[in-house]
């Protein structure tokens, strides 16, 4: 190939595929070089850097709409559309996240002004680490290759580290920024060499030819006699276990855990919330692409390889959800509180993913095995998928009602919330709401989520008998859970409010438009037949896009 011929076909892939079916993300990078320029100026006095933020992702997310509704009208055997040279891969599941993230984006932008936690000063920068964050996000979703997959993951990991110590004048927010640190370039060097030892195994950095280059190698070797358990196996081994520790960073799963209590007590409740959500949903699309990746069309001789693997997910998913829940018990702090409870819930929806690589490298049907596991492996991702949309808004809206309660009694310890709920109910009942949903009560959106996650595991353990196991730790940590969230509730309603208490008043404009807005849906969700219907429907069809028959 020429350099003309090269030129042409990396100026048309780019020009005439490529950037228009990114352009979301270049939408907020030029809000991103927006917010730059009106810093750069001193414009912040006549335009609020959040209005700009707000606008451009509001664009963002509208284009990101219009292409969920163009890819519906595809035909679901259509190949998906590989972007700059087979970098990013672009598909329902690409965009489904983009408006999750979009949308989560827009309403932590709202948040921050409600609860007035930036200033017009810092405005400019705040918004654009938030951005920027979330650009990288973007890129984990849609990765297709090696490289993209550790740019994104820093990407979204550098500008998370400025915004847990964004308080500038809180030394707690600085120490828990330094650990946040420390630990995440731990996480991204042992990421970073597990991937070149994926690399340098398979020739390629391409994902999508994961699977199909493992079967070749397999396959060369049982040919010239040379054992596949081997080194070849064990180089498998170590880089994906390499690989899969620096997402379980990002996931907070045990024991790569450790920074997530104190960056979530160190940083604002609004950041906390922003980490608590986006950064866990962009990490579980990026764990379930390299998952499938490793499957690709035919498990094969990976089968057990990846049977293996799909039970060790589930081991550390039991672990990560008991670690969470038994730690939550002792704390007194909300945001502390909130933290453990977001590791317990990453083990749960890891259960998921557990499920699905179980279910997809389950041996050939039996009497035991009946069902169609590319059905139900759809139903895995499925459950995976309402269960973070479901967790977005219990999370955010828990989240939020910290920070608006530490704007008005300057504490965010949960003896401090006594009487609140009283006192203030339009904070109590938007609270109770999410710590019901977070237990899986119904008729909140939590139980239905949790329930589609048991019955894929129900599946599971027809494959396995370990799954039951995990099946049994996630009922019995669902019950223990109702203890440490409940504690919350009685703090707000049960316990009177001390009369030397500070007075707390929230006006239904904007606060209180905001928290129904947000925790509204919690309800609908769980209660409402027609909203988790449409909800599940889009993430089934979401599911079986990704998940093709073999």
């Amino acid at each position: 190939m020429n350099f003309d011929t090269l030129f042409n076909y990396l100026f048309d892939d780019t020009w005439q595929t490529s950037v228009g079916l990114f352009g979301s993300e270049l939408v907020l990078c030029a809000t991103i070089v927006a917010l730059l320029i009106i810093r750069l100026v001193d414009l912040d006095r006549w335009c609020p850097a959040y209005w700009v933020a707000l606008i451009g992702t509001l664009v963002s997310f509208f284009l990101a709409c219009q292409q969920f509704s163009d890819l519906k009208a595809t035909r679901l055997d259509e190949l998906p559309t590989l972007l700059f040279t087979g970098l990013l891969v672009y598909d329902q599941f690409t965009v489904f996240f983009r408006l999750f993230l979009l949308l989560f984006l827009i309403l932590v932008i709202a948040l921050t002004v409600v609860s007035e936690i930036v200033d017009r000063e810092d405005g400019s920068d705040f918004y654009t680490l938030l951005l920027g964050s979330t650009i990288g996000m973007m890129l984990m979703v849609s990765t297709n290759n090696f490289l993209i997959l550790f740019l994104g993951v820093e990407m979204t990991s550098v500008p998370s580290y400025v915004m847990v110590g964004f308080l500038k004048t809180r030394r707690l927010a600085s120490e828990a920024a330094l650990k946040y640190v420390v630990y995440g370039a731990g996480a991204a060097g042992v990421m970073l060499y597990g991937t070149s030892l994926l690399v340098g195994l398979l020739g390629t950095t391409d994902l999508s030819v994961m699977a199909s280059q493992l079967h070749l190698l397999f396959e060369e070797s049982d040919a010239l006699g040379v054992r596949s358990e081997d080194p070849m196996l064990r180089t498998l081994a170590l880089g994906a276990l390499m690989v899969l520790v620096g997402l379980a960073f990002k996931l907070s799963l045990v024991p790569f855990h450790f920074w997530c209590p104190d960056a979530f007590e160190g940083a604002s409740a609004e950041v906390a919330g922003f980490l608590s959500v986006a950064s866990k949903a962009a990490a579980f699309a990026l764990l379930v692409r390299f998952c499938l990746a490793l499957v690709g069309n035919d498990p094969g001789v990976m089968a057990d390889f990846n049977l293996r693997l799909g039970i060790g997910l589930g081991i550390v998913a039991a672990i990560t959800t008991t670690f969470g829940n038994l730690a939550a018990y002792t704390q007194t702090n909300m945001k502390r509180l909130l933290a453990y409870s977001t590791i317990a819930h990453a083990g749960y929806m890891l259960m998921a993913v557990a499920a699905m690589m179980v279910i997809l490298n389950a041996p050939a049907p039996t009497e035991r095995i009946a069902f169609d596991q590319t059905e139900q492996g759809a139903r895995c991702l499925e459950g995976l998928l309402y269960y973070l949309a479901v967790y977005l808004f219990m999370n955010l809206a828990a989240f939020a009602i910290v920070a608006l309660i530490r704007n008005g009694i300057g504490s965010e310890e949960i003896e401090d919330y006594a009487g609140l709920g009283w006192q203030a109910p339009i904070l109590g009942i938007p609270m109770l709401f999410c710590m019901f949903s977070l237990i899986g009560l119904p008729p909140f959106g939590g139980f239905f989520a949790k329930l589609m996650i048991f019955s894929s595991l129900m599946y599971a353990g027809a494959v396995h008998w370990s799954m039951w196991l995990v099946l049994a730790v996630g009922g019995l940590n669902t019950v223990f859970s109702l203890f440490y969230y409940l504690r919350v509730l009685k703090a707000m309603f049960l316990t009177p409010r001390p009369q030397e208490a500070r007075s707390f008043r929230i006006e239904f404009l904007p606060v209180g438009a905001y928290l129904v807005m947000i925790s509204a849906p919690i309800l609908l969700t769980g209660f409402f037949p027609w909203f988790p219907d449409r909800l599940s429907q889009t993430a089934n069809y979401v599911a079986s896009v990704l998940i093709r028959p073999f």
